[in-house]
């Protein structure tokens, strides 16, 4: 059986993380958890180490402060590697992301690098989100697609599953961006080495609890990097071709 590692970014999650835990590890014997806490003053790191402490399948890797999204996934990463991890998962710890979707991944993942939950790819499948937020992931996507070239329908989620040959392959060092722009990187980067990509519906549900982390500065970050990327793959291809 598969060590899978699902990896969960917290900053002052504390009123959700027990029972995300209880969750995510009811689907699958061969799922782990890693708890990746920037110093949350709610308390969240706390409260991890003592789930950790009762469950050999819960780790916490503490960080000093709040670092973004996309470097708290390359260390938490890097660290169920550490442990052996043959599967990686992200996932929001806000109930956005419902954990009875975790045993599709891990099925799924038999025969793709990279499986990743859609919440465009019938329709649109969110709840609870304002339009205008709806509007502004939905015109991201829109154009990500645009400029990247890039096929799928959900270019921005933050629920997927790869594989860790696939991890090994993108080279984390080299991966920079945060929010938004770090879930656009990595599926291009899959794209770009020939990974084999699957999306997955899921019904994306705004979080129970506690505050967004979404701010302008993700936003813009998003909207530069696609530019970073699509002139990087240029230079890329031109350098592959000889030219």
């Amino acid at each position: 059986m598969k060590k899978a590692f699902v990896v969960v970014p917290t900053y002052n999650e504390r009123d959700n993380l027990q029972l995300l835990a209880e969750m995510v590890l009811a689907q699958d014997p061969s799922l782990h958890l890693l708890v990746v806490d920037d110093n949350s003053p709610d308390g969240t790191g706390k409260l991890a180490d003592e789930l950790a402490e009762a469950n050999k399948r819960i780790n916490v890797l503490h960080r000093p402060a709040k670092m973004g999204l996309g470097s708290a996934y390359r260390d938490g990463f890097r660290h169920s590697m550490e442990m052996g991890a043959d599967v990686l998962i992200e996932m929001d710890a806000d109930f956005s992301h419902d954990p009875a979707v975790l045993p599709e991944f891990l099925k799924q993942i038999e025969s793709y690098d990279l499986v990743i939950g859609s919440r465009y790819l019938n329709g649109i499948s969110v709840v609870n989100w304002p339009i205008r937020r709806l509007m502004l992931s939905y015109g991201a996507n829109w154009y990500t697609r645009l400029i990247t070239g890039l096929t799928l329908m959900d270019c921005t989620s933050g629920f997927k599953c790869f594989r860790r040959s696939l991890i090994e392959r993108i080279e984390l060092d080299k991966v920079r961006s945060d929010g938004y722009s770090f879930q656009i990187e990595m599926n291009f980067r899959s794209a770009q080495i020939g990974a084999c990509i699957k999306e997955i519906p899921i019904i994306f549900i705004d979080r129970r609890v506690g505050q967004s982390k979404m701010s302008k500065r993700i936003v813009r970050e998003a909207v530069l990097m696609v530019w970073k990327l699509k002139l990087e793959s240029l230079f890329w291809r031109n350098t592959k071709n000889g030219n």
